[in-house]
């Protein structure tokens, strides 16, 4: 039931069952919407017509763009990669045994190596479950509890688990490091349909048998065996991504205590009157001779006539036209001529429906036609409903074989005609030239036959989305059938009012009204399906003592048989002993139980001490593609059965595209599998999987030719921690998710460079690990010690508010820029001088030994501290890196519960506001400004190894600021001195004369200027061609700034602080021109006109 990766909920209205067959001909106006009963205007099924049109337009354009190979190839540069060296972790180690840290430490990061073990020995030693928070120092007595979205037996690892697995992993760990009691329940789902399908196409493949070749029971058995068989490897796979479940809870749909939870909910539902029979229009899929769930319907977009494969058929059938066809009018000459998509369905046919304000058939209002087939006539009737400008205006009811026409049906009284079985073929009612027929066998047969009428007016290509069954691969045939429904009226105006009261939050918001709209039009959900895997209904059919053959339906329903034979004794007055009773062969729809599941997985019923403790959840993460299909239904079932909500909050995240913004769909053949990015695969056998899929030709060719672009050498190997921390750097609560996998490559990277820093830090702690203080105790020395701590402050506490409020993207951006620009990039190349300097003299010895510890202890803290926030995201890794850094600390106990970095405090903010320095951090920006500057001149020269003198020259203020950084600047500049010289003169700054002629100028900004002084080894050409290039560049930008100054009304409507930056923006960039000029007219010899601005 696992669904994370569909469309967003959104579009699910297109997707229900009123939409089945109406989305194929559009001939009425009703609206599309699974529970609508207020149907839109024409003016809105005109647009929505369009909208499929643009959307069918937009498919093609994209599979278009990659046959031709038309995109943009950027990415495509970006994945070229080489194969790396594969390191294994080779020491011996029993398998739950903690891993061997104390061995050499790899020179580069492999996933494989780091990956090794972990996940054996944290779930070993139990730190997944909620007793361990027994054995946590820093525990809370606050609980956490969340179900994974249950997925599907059947089913295997794609990118949507994938985010659903990160999303969840990543709060779940935090929340455990927080010292919250956590409970992440993992479940599987029965799945009816799926399974049964699958074990459906084993046996005819295997044994050259039928289902229907079995008995029920022996057919049971056979689902068992290929359940047992598959065993828990969905389970393996989660393993895989590192999911922190708590193992020994999990749950399977179809378990002995879920199954007598799933019967008593049926029990008290029917108590209560909300549970009830009738006779209704379904979703069918002749093939399965089943009901099927809304979710279970695709639709497929045709552009026109198309020949599709149906199972069942050995010829392809025809879809995508429109026949029109006359209807003789009785009594009188004339016709009224109508449209379908479907004509073997004619024989059904009812009545003819026109808009009561269509000139074209006022003289007929009331009037009747003759039928082609059947010795009956049937009435024109007039309904606003009718679209007046699609096809001619006419359209044939057909109330038994159709959504929009069974509720136009009920509005005239008009009677519903069964013209198409269970099994796909025609009904004895159509007579015996088509009784037995196949429904589409029965179309040519029919369109034959209106021919030889010469009623048979027009066939034409028709744009349609035809509705399939996404198991069977059947096209759904909309029937009458008698089938237990579920009253949900009442259920979701709580579901509504729990959101209005603030009761129950659903984030992100914009789905807050979706939710109410969707709820407040919500029909009866048809609980039954025509299966024999699943919970068989606790529903029992009565037969009294001296009934009749003819006696009407009597049901009943009970916890047992016993119990539902004592009920029927009671209801019907007579001895239990001699009724008759027959279990109700189908079962419930899977969602019935999947909504059962945040209790039920607790011993629901059954008041158990994890029920009593862990219920309600405190959130549900799922995809908003099933916010419907299963939040809301839990949401319903939860309050009317334990009378509470399931949860507190429910978090939603997008669906995941493929780069070229498809969704990722089997029937696109773009699935990624995320095994395939964790572990790497070749383009060839990424290409078999693509071939051994039932792909229609075109859509296998695209999804090859789409590999072979982007994956010209197959997929690396990027581990799981990057992949993770890949899915959560997305912003998921918000627009659809283009995954790149190239994205995810760059992240391996990323983990390259942690691993490098940290083997870096236990090269410098190595000697001197006694030293390193707490970080209580620890205060920073240097200007560079308090930058990197500041730093390291506001990090925490950007991660703390962004993880408060599940915006893990910006948690992910936060720890990336701290440990790739702040330490790597900055803070680790500042002290790497201070670290290999010698001391010189026994005066400077302890000032220098007193530095180099605190810098030692810092970059201690900020390697430790970022791997604690990165955990969440990177479990592997950071264990990995973290037991091999925890020994360096003296005061490391033994205590078990601190034993993996799991189980350590999340970072906190207020124990660091000791480090908070803004003025630092402020300051600081000019100095990354004058890097910046310096390394672009560097570059303009061509120098690699010189280390030049360069002057700043500045105001005082900005003086003191490079004063106090500057052994920053020398380091990241890579210069030998740094001269300061203030014009405006400044007492605590040694004067420095004025830079020497002939320097190359850089603009910092409008009151600071870089020269460096390069005295030999300049390529004059060289110079003149990128300052010329600076110059073309800056001045259209001067230009356009100038003319935002001069516009009317700029000094009136303008903020004073927006000028003023403006106006320091302009004398920035106008120094920088003139400095350019200056050295080209050095450079060149007399001096360049000064062009106008």
């Amino acid at each position: 039931m696992w669904r994370a990766s569909c469309a967003l909920c959104l579009r699910l209205a297109e997707r229900g069952r009123i939409r089945a067959w109406d989305q194929c001909h559009s001939r009425l106006c009703y609206n599309n919407a699974p529970e609508s009963s207020s149907p839109p205007s024409p003016h809105k099924a005109n647009i929505s017509a369009r909208t499929k049109t643009e959307k069918l337009k937009r498919r093609q354009q994209k599979e278009r763009s990659i046959l031709t190979n038309s995109e943009n190839n950027a990415e495509d540069k970006e994945m070229r990669w080489t194969e790396k060296d594969k390191v294994k972790y080779s020491a011996s180690t029993i398998p739950g045994a903690k891993k061997n840290t104390s061995v050499p430490f790899p020179p580069s990061y492999s996933p494989d190596y780091v990956e090794a073990s972990w996940y054996q020995w944290w779930e070993k030693e139990g730190f997944f479950t909620p007793e361990h928070h027994d054995r946590v120092p820093h525990a809370q007595n606050r609980i956490f509890t969340m179900c994974i979205p249950p997925p599907n037996v059947t089913g295997t690892l794609h990118l949507g688990h994938a985010l659903t697995v990160a999303i969840e992993d990543a709060v779940v760990r935090w929340k455990r490091m927080q010292g919250y009691r956590v409970l992440w329940v993992p479940g599987c789902d029965h799945a009816g349909i799926a399974t049964q399908s699958v074990v459906e196409k084993r046996l005819l493949r295997d044994q050259r048998r039928h289902r229907q070749d079995l008995s029920r029971e022996e057919f049971l058995q056979e689902v068992w065996t290929w359940k047992n068989q598959k065993g828990d490897e969905i389970y393996q796979q989660l393993r895989r991504l590192g999911a922190s479940l708590d193992w020994s809870r999990a749950c399977f749909t179809m378990d002995q205590g879920f199954s007598n939870a799933v019967t008593e909910a049926f029990v008290r539902l029917c108590d209560s009157g909300l549970i009830y029979r009738s006779e209704a229009l379904v979703n069918w899929s002749c093939s399965l001779e089943s009901a099927i769930s809304d979710i279970e319907v695709e639709s497929k977009d045709l552009s026109g006539r198309t020949l599709l494969s149906v199972p069942g058929y050995e010829r392809k059938v025809e879809f995508g036209t429109m026949v029109t066809f006359a209807y003789p009018l009785e009594g009188q000459e004339g016709e009224v001529a109508v449209s379908t998509t479907r004509p073997e369905t004619i024989l059904g046919d009812v009545a003819i429906a026109v808009h009561p304000d269509d000139p074209r058939y006022q003289a007929v209002h009331g009037k009747h036609c003759k039928h082609p087939f059947a010795d009956k006539l049937i009435p024109i009737v007039t309904d606003t409903m009718v679209d007046m400008q699609l096809g001619t205006g006419a359209v044939k009811v057909t109330p038994a074989h159709d959504h929009v026409d069974f509720q136009l049906s009920r509005r005239h009284s008009l009677p519903c005609l069964t013209v198409i079985t269970g099994d796909g073929t025609m009904a004895p009612s159509c007579g015996q030239w088509l009784e037995g027929v196949k429904r589409f066998d029965a179309r040519k047969m029919v369109l034959d036959a209106l021919a030889e009428k010469k009623l048979l007016r027009d066939k034409k290509d028709h744009a349609m989305s035809l509705p399939m069954c996404s198991r069977s691969g059947d096209v759904i045939e909309p029937l009458l059938k008698k089938q237990w429904f579920l009253r949900c009226e009442d259920m979701s105006s709580r579901a509504i009012q729990a959101v209005e009261n603030g009761q129950l939050e659903i984030i992100p918001h914009l789905y807050t009204k979706t939710w109410k709209n969707w709820l407040s039009n919500i029909s009866d959900w048809c609980i039954s399906r025509q299966l024999w895997w699943g919970h068989r209904m606790p529903a029992y059919q009565v037969v009294l003592p001296g009934s009749s053959a003819n006696q009407e339906e009597l049901w009943v329903w009970g916890r047992s048989e016993q119990d539902a034979r004592e009920r029927a004794a009671v209801k019907y007055g007579v001895a239990p002993d001699s009724l008759t009773l027959t279990q109700d062969p189908d079962v419930l729809d899977t969602w019935f139980s999947s909504a059962l599941f945040p209790f039920a997985m607790l011993g629901w019923p059954q008041k158990t001490a994890d029920l009593q403790q862990f219920y309600p959840n405190s959130v549900l993460e799922t995809g908003s593609d099933i916010l419907f299909f299963w939040v809301a239904r839990m949401v319903m079932l939860g309050t009317e059965l334990t009378g509470q909500l399931p949860f507190k909050q429910v978090l939603l995240h997008s669906l995941v595209r493929d780069k070229h913004g498809r969704k990722m769909s089997k029937s696109l053949g773009n699935v990624i599998d995320p095994l395939d990015v964790i572990s790497g695969v070749s383009l060839e056998r990424l290409q078999e999987k693509v071939t051994a899929g039932n792909l229609d030709p075109r859509e296998c060719t695209v999804a090859m030719e789409a590999q072979r672009r982007e994956f010209p050498k197959g997929i690396p190997e990027c581990g799981t921690d990057a992949l993770r921390f890949a899915l959560c750097s997305y912003r998921a609560q918000g627009e659809d998710i283009s995954l790149s996998v190239s994205q995810v490559l760059s992240y391996r990277h990323f983990c390259n460079k942690i691993w490098q820093t940290v083997r870096f830090t236990l090269g410098v702690l190595d000697d001197g690990a006694h030293e390193l203080d707490t970080l209580a105790e620890t205060w920073p020395l240097s200007s560079m010690d308090r930058w990197v701590c500041s730093r390291l402050y506001g990090t925490v506490l950007q991660c703390e508010r962004g993880l408060e409020a599940y915006e893990l993207s910006s948690v992910t951006a936060a720890i990336y820029s701290f440990w790739v620009h702040s330490l790597c990039d900055v803070y680790m190349e500042c002290i790497k001088p201070l670290l290999s300097q010698q001391d010189l003299s026994s005066s400077t010895a302890d000032h220098m030994a007193r530095e180099r510890r605190a810098a030692r202890t810092v970059l201690y803290h900020c390697v430790t501290i970022p791997l604690a926030l990165l955990a969440p995201f990177m479990p592997y890794l950071t264990e990995e890196l973290w037991q091999r850094l925890h020994p360096l600390r003296a005061s490391t106990g033994s205590n078990a519960a601190h034993s993996s970095l799991c189980l350590q405090p999340f970072p906190r903010s207020s124990d660091l506001e000791h480090w908070h320095s803004p003025e630092e951090e402020t300051d600081f920006l000019l100095i990354q400004e004058v890097v910046r500057v310096a390394r672009s001149l560097r570059a303009q020269c061509g120098m690699t190894k010189e280390r030049p003198d360069m002057w700043a020259v500045c105001s005082p203020a900005q003086g003191q600021t490079l004063l106090h950084f500057q052994p920053a600047v020398h380091t990241l500049s890579r210069i030998s001195t740094l001269h300061i010289h203030c014009p405006q003169g400044a007492p605590p700054i040694p004067p420095t004369p004025p830079p020497p002629k002939g320097s190359i100028v850089g603009t910092v900004d409008h009151s600071c200027q870089l020269h460096l002084n390069v005295q030999s080894g300049r390529n004059a050409d060289k110079q003149i061609f990128q300052l010329s290039q600076r110059k073309e560049k800056l001045l259209p930008k001067l230009n356009k700034w100038l003319s935002r100054t001069r516009a009317p009304g700029y000094l009136e409507k303008v903020p004073e602080h927006v000028r003023q930056e403006m106006d320091n923006k302009i004398s920035a960039l106008e120094k920088e021109v003139k400095n350019i000029e200056e050295q080209l007219s050095a450079l060149n010899g007399p001096r360049l006109d000064h062009t106008e601005l």
